[in-house]
């Protein structure tokens, strides 16, 4: 699936997209603290199994669905409880786990300017990728779409930020193969 360019991306007043993405609600969330206003957009890479792309694997972990004795590497992650707001396959597809409304639980240990628990203050979004290779055009396209989006919800947002930012030394997605100036230079 291409990027569909026949209408903005918008997120309504409850903070999920309508189409094109496909939602599939994660149980992986809860309420934001209260007051907390959305400032900060956090880029992941991710890929399950590792370094292996179009299977069912994060959804899977997001909607913790996920079988152990599918890959070894599954095992070993079955128990955790993570989503993120959105996921943006290899070909542009664009799937949402969390309302942006909701804290979704992508970030872990995190500090960005001086403030701790960036789940609090962000939004989420899982491209799916790893450290070792580029990602592909219509990745950057919808990500830059759904920026948009998100900035026209939370005016306040002015940072986006890797996860290796607000974890280093913890992460390193979205890694080395991010092309953080193709994106600034859009967005």
């Amino acid at each position: 699936m291409r990027a569909d360019h026949s209408a903005p991306l918008r997120l309504d007043s409850q903070g999920w997209l309508g189409s094109p993405a496909v939602r599939r609600p994660s149980p992986n969330f809860d309420a934001r603290p209260p007051g907390a206003a959305v400032d900060l957009v956090v880029v992941h890479a991710i890929s399950l199994p590792p370094e292996e792309f179009g299977g069912s694997g994060v959804e899977c972990l997001f909607t913790n669905s996920l079988n152990a004795d599918e890959h070894p590497y599954y095992a070993e992650i079955a128990g955790l409880r993570v989503s993120a707001h959105f996921f943006i396959r290899r070909d542009g597809e664009l799937i949402q786990f969390v309302s942006t409304e909701d804290r979704a639980w992508h970030a872990g240990v995190s500090c960005w300017r001086g403030r701790e628990r960036c789940n609090d203050f962000s939004v989420g979004i899982e491209l799916e990728g790893c450290d070792t290779v580029p990602f592909e055009p219509a990745q950057y396209e919808r990500l830059c779409e759904l920026i948009a989006a998100i900035r026209a919800r939370y005016p306040s947002v002015r940072d986006v930020v890797g996860h290796s930012d607000i974890a280093p030394g913890r992460k390193t997605d979205p890694g080395p193969c991010f092309d953080w100036t193709q994106l600034r230079r859009v967005v």
